[in-house]
């Protein structure tokens, strides 16, 4: 091999401009583009040449994420300032050396090297990279090499390259190619830290790299790969995986500080100084980063690391909003005259971003400010905004206290229609949803959304369909002349608003309950084919509407339920509506899955549905599928007798030897109990005379998979309403990458 090592080429800093390697020396663009070719590496060309990005350094695209369009021109205007930039002229890599890490490239991609040997060559090459760090990392092809270099070298090895390209590490970070040498690095770092003995060693060197990062922090947090580099390193001077930034679970550490993604013990002085010193060179120049779409990223990754560590957080969001250190000091977290500008600012997409994470980490006392401050008698003017009604839906989402409930409702809730005319169902989703959580206005609600889409003088029966296709039906010229759209989808949100309506108490929805179950045949069919649909059929079914009802919906579905098993997300449909049924409903269920048991079992849904309703039993046994039937629902029963809440309620296992249950418990405990009933019923133990009622896991009853599915129900308990991934319905589940998130209402 050929040793570059006297042949070192000197990097220099300079203040002046950014010279792009193609523009500095002049290159054969034609064999570098083949060569570019060759590369398997899974990283996009982009266009415009390589290296250093010249002209997006600063790059902003704070105006263009799907549902948030830029629509203030007052901070469009102020985006256009940006933060001095230091530059670093890059040189051409010379042949030589190009030669030397091309033959390292094809040793490693070869089988002839063992673990030992790869640690020792890729070693040995990063001291051939001494010097030139800088070249070689933002070089599009041999950045390839440097990535593969940095995960196979051992940790002395990977510290001394970061040690030694320590100053230039912030413009290696903010280049197109250097940015995945950088990210590699990182995690590469993560790694190592699984041993314990090399943390002194791993801080040294992530202490230089910060230095300098807080050198050029602005410039930093606002580039588009500065910027996902800066988030790799916060996280793991946290202790957290650098790919948990949408991950971190920020409303339980909102209470006690833990976040559950810890993979080490992190370097907490560390990041403290870090997020400092990056937030006072910024604080200057506070307005690029309010309105910055990557340094937003930044800021809230910054902040949902330090949640639970309520000074930092009560001193750091003010600042973020544009009050003074010297009120912030002095107790007083959201000055009036800044409150103007934060309206304005909420109307902005990187900035309404930044307000949901705020109001997801802030403490209580700051939280009820900008409840009573910035929110109070603006909240029907920002719901009404493309990018501010995302915020609405947070504020709205964190409520705790009914005073608050009350001061939301006084100002949007009697605008209810206007809000669903103006596309807004995310903001009725979120407080329905918070007055359920609360127990409080849900009669208001309920009563409100019911005059938002059906007129005194119309029946009833409309309320449900015009709900799935609430978009469809505000956004139509002749409302009068609106009939149900077959083979329409339906509307997620609606289907989460109506999920969330069929929780409340029989009493408050009744209008809901005549208009589902007045529906005809064959809409309900297309309602339980839809994946958002069937989770309104489902819903319905957990409600505490009379099992008669219940059963009347169920019927309208006879002949469809082997059509309907077939599909993934009406399959649990089926399986809930047999769970509903009485024994006449069960055998009709039952008989229909028999005629496509074949194609079922071929399903992914198949096997669990065939084993829960028993079909093999029933078609080669009826008789003694019926007797072990009526076996479990007179288990069923006497746990209610032993258990049950006592409540005249209609349960959510209404039985089929009798229209009505007496008692009902929780779905959690009605699961558990099936559970234990139908391993006990198959054993001939009696279930009552077990030693103790415990929860134990059927994962090993079906080959240690349980299969299940996710929730797309509007979490109450925690007060957010979202939409979360379930295996029936990943078209449904929205994706967020490179801080470019499309959120349409």
């Amino acid at each position: 091999m050929v040793s570059v090592g006297s042949r070192a080429l000197t990097s220099r800093r300079h203040k002046t401009c950014i010279v792009p390697e193609d523009h500095l020396m002049g290159e054969d663009k034609l064999a570098h583009k083949s060569g570019r070719k060759k590369n398997t590496m899974n990283r996009k060309a982009e266009r415009g040449g390589h290296g250093f990005d010249e002209n997006n350094t600063h790059k902003k695209a704070s105006g263009t994420d799907g549902g948030r369009p830029n629509s203030n021109k007052k901070f469009t205007d102020s985006k256009s300032i940006s933060a001095p930039q230091s530059s670093l002229i890059r040189k051409q890599v010379d042949p030589e050396t190009t030669k030397y890490f091309t033959e390292i490239s094809n040793l490693l991609e070869s089988d002839n090297v063992d673990f030992e040997e790869r640690s020792v060559i890729c070693g040995n090459a990063l001291e051939e990279a001494v010097g030139k760090e800088f070249e070689l990392a933002t070089d599009y092809i041999i950045s390839h090499t440097m990535q593969s270099l940095l995960e196979g070298c051992n940790v002395e090895a990977l510290c001394n390259f970061l040690h030694s390209c320590a100053n230039q590490f912030p413009f290696i970070a903010m280049d197109r190619s250097g940015s995945h040498v950088a990210e590699t690095a990182i995690k590469s770092l993560a790694m190592h830290l699984q041993d314990e003995d090399v943390y002194p060693l791993v801080e040294d060197t992530l202490t230089a790299i910060c230095k300098e990062i807080v050198a050029n922090s602005l410039d930093v947090m606002c580039n588009c790969q500065g910027s996902h580099v800066l988030r790799s390193l916060l996280h793991l001077c946290k202790g957290v995986p650098p790919e948990s930034s949408e991950r971190l679970n920020v409303k339980a550490p909102r209470f006690n500080g833990d976040h559950g993604f810890h993979i080490q013990r992190g370097f907490p002085d560390l990041l403290k100084s870090l997020i400092s010193g990056m937030l006072k060179g910024a604080r200057k120049d506070v307005r690029i980063v309010q309105v910055d779409q990557y340094g937003s990223l930044v800021i809230q990754t910054i902040l949902k690391l330090l949640v639970g560590q309520d000074e930092e957080l009560r001193h750091i969001i003010p600042i973020l909003l544009g009050c003074s250190e010297k009120d912030v000091l002095e107790g007083n977290y959201v000055q009036i005259s800044v409150v103007p500008d934060v309206v304005d600012l909420m109307k902005e997409t990187a900035f309404s971003h930044l307000m949901e994470v705020i109001l997801e980490v802030a403490p209580e006392n700051l939280f009820n400010e900008l409840v009573t401050k910035v929110f109070q008698n603006s909240l029907f003017e920002l719901s009404s905004d493309p990018c501010g009604n995302f915020a609405v839906q947070a504020l709205i989402s964190h409520l705790k206290y009914k005073d608050q409930m009350e001061l939301v409702w006084s100002e949007i809730g009697t605008k209810i229609r206007d809000l669903l005319e103006m596309g807004r169902s995310g903001v009725v989703a979120s407080l329905i949803a918070t007055s359920q959580r609360l127990q409080t206005h849900e009669q208001k609600c309920c009563e409100a959304l019911v005059r938002a889409v059906c007129s005194t003088n119309e029946s009833p029966k409309c309320i449900v369909p015009r709900i799935l296709f609430i978009d469809r039906y505000f956004f139509c010229e002749d409302k009068a002349k609106w009939n149900f759209p077959s083979g329409v989808k339906m509307h997620v949100r609606g289907s989460l608003i109506l999920q969330a309506v069929f929780r409340y108490r029989t009493e408050l929805i009744q209008p809901y309950i005549t208009s589902i179950t007045s529906m005809e045949d064959n809409h309900v069919l297309e309602v339980a084919k839809d994946p958002s649909g069937s989770r309104v059929i489902e819903a319905f079914l957990n409600s505490d509407a009379p099992a008669k009802l219940k059963r009347r919906l169920i019927m309208k579905l006879r002949g469809h339920f082997g059509e309907l098993s077939m599909q993934l997300s009406s399959s649990f449909t089926v399986e809930k509506c047999y769970n509903f049924s009485n024994m006449s409903l069960r055998e009709a269920i039952v008989s229909e899955l028999v005629a496509v048991r074949c194609d079922l079992s071929k399903t992914k849904q198949g096997p669990h549905l065939l084993r829960t309703l028993d079909v093999e039993g029933f078609a080669s046994q009826p008789d003694q599928w019926r007797s072990k039937q009526a076996s479990r629902e007179s288990v069923y029963k006497e746990f209610h007798d032993t258990f049950g809440s006592g409540k005249s309620k209609s349960s959510k296992a209404d039985g089929f030897l009798a229209d009505n249950s007496k008692y009902r418990s929780h779905p959690k405990d009605v699961k558990t109990m099936r559970q234990e009933i139908e391993h006990h019923t198959t054993s001939g133990i009696p279930f009552l005379k077990m030693s103790g009622f415990k929860n134990k896991s059927e994962k090993g009853r079906h080959g240690g998979k349980q299969y299940s599915r996710a929730s797309m129900d509007i979490d109450t308990s925690g007060g957010k309403t979202k939409t979360s991934k379930r295996k029936r319905n990943k078209d449904q589940s929205e994706k967020t990458a490179s801080g470019k998130r499309k959120r349409k209402m």
